[in-house]
């Protein structure tokens, strides 16, 4: 499976650029690569979860 590199681009207020800048400062990283780990991280959250609770419905977990 080929993965490609695509562009999105955001409008954001002032304000939230800010704070986007500040965290990525903090980790030492650009705010695009801020921006992108964060969503990969939730993305992963929200998979995990998903399969934590396929596994305990097939487990019958209550």
């Amino acid at each position: 499976m080929f993965m490609g590199t695509h562009v999105l681009s955001l409008r954001i207020d002032g304000e939230l650029l800010d704070r986007l800048r500040d965290h990525a400062a903090k980790r030492g990283m650009s705010v695009q690569d801020y921006v992108v780990r964060t969503l990969i991280r939730d993305d992963f959250d929200e998979r995990f979860q998903a399969a934590v609770e396929e596994t305990e419905r097939f487990y019958g977990v209550t």
